[in-house]
């Protein structure tokens, strides 16, 4: 009796260093995954600092040169060295201004189609379509919309709506001058058509995520599939819309490549969205490697400052709708 006692004290004395073990061995993995996870939160603030820092210095020359006047000043000419923001920051609103008016209620519906209404055979193909549209390069979609979709919009859209709204009043200057093809309507129309797969997806993703319970006791007590989607999927799901939504703006307006060959690159502020205009990044990605001289590169870097500042304003009050949708739900 003696031996088996002490064999089992033996066994208890083993199980617990053993459990003691494991434990610790758990808290120090636990520990490297919170501290792990920690650096990489604050690599991803380092970076943003860095990024800031650089284009605060680099952009310095030509804020102080030219002081607040940099961003109301629509003269940009090299040769003299007076720079200012204006007509960028112009072209770069208005064309992800058009673009969303697009895209949004297109890609809505799209969705809404793909999750209340299309059979089940045919929602695999049009999403792996829509899924394409994402991955396809922003340059195929500037050689296409050059070369393909501006001289459609020279030969039959533009003509149309300039005979159309041309007469109205309040509409007439929105749509004045000759059909040039390129613009900031053309650039607007592609930007659409870009930012669409990103609106479509996440809607498609929130709408299916709706229990099946609330969309059948609608359908039980008379609703129509539209006020199904208006009463119940929208409103039980307009965080993750708004979230897609402004995803696809903050594409919308740092969009490069493809808005810079069709939207006409100049330095201009019109009233017609048919003429040609200019981007943010449109402007520094023709000019920067053709910068000579501190203050033309430096001005080049106020550009992108600025466009950093409206991209993170843009997301702060995306950020805050949220909250306050959050708030109105009771989360």
């Amino acid at each position: 009796m003696a031996d088996v006692a002490l064999q089992s004290g033996v066994t208890s004395v083993t199980e617990q260093v053993d459990r003691a073990r494991v434990l610790q061995r758990l808290r120090l993995s636990d520990a490297a995954f919170r501290h792990l996870t920690r650096s990489a939160a604050i690599l991803v603030l380092i970076i943003l600092g860095g990024i800031i820092v650089s284009l605060v210095h680099g952009s310095w020359p030509a804020l102080r040169t030219f002081g607040f006047s940099f961003l109301y000043t629509e003269v940009w000419n090299p040769v003299t060295e007076q720079f200012g923001a204006i007509s960028p920051i112009y072209g770069t609103v208005v064309t992800s201004v058009i673009a969303m008016l697009i895209a949004v209620p297109v890609g809505l519906f799209i969705a809404l189609f793909l999750t209340e209404l299309c059979p089940m055979w045919l929602r695999r193909p049009i999403g792996i379509a829509i899924e394409l549209l994402a991955g396809i390069p922003s340059i195929i979609y500037g050689i296409w919309g050059l070369f393909v979709f501006a001289p459609f919009l020279q030969q039959y859209v533009q003509p149309f709506l300039i005979s159309v709204f041309g007469n109205l009043p309040g509409l007439s200057t929105l749509f004045a001058g000759p059909p040039y093809g390129i613009g900031v309507l053309t650039a607007g129309l592609i930007l659409a058509i870009m930012v669409l797969p990103f609106i479509t997806s996440i809607s498609r993703d929130v709408f299916e995520a709706v229990p099946p319970v609330l969309k059948e006791a609608a359908y039980g007590l008379g609703c129509t599939t539209w006020e199904v989607a208006r009463y119940v999927v929208l409103p039980f799901t307009r965080v993750g819309v708004i979230g897609g939504v402004m995803l696809g703006l903050g594409r919308a307006l740092g969009e490069t490549m493809a808005v810079t060959f069709v939207i006409g690159n100049a330095h201009r502020i019109s009233g017609s969205i048919l003429a040609p205009g200019t981007t943010i990044s449109a402007t520094i990605a023709n000019e920067f490697t053709e910068a000579v001289g501190d203050l033309y590169t430096s001005s080049l870097i106020a550009l992108g400052l600025i466009l950093f500042v409206i991209t993170f304003i843009v997301l702060a009050f995306a950020r805050l709708m949220l909250m306050r949708l959050n708030a109105r739900l009771g989360k």
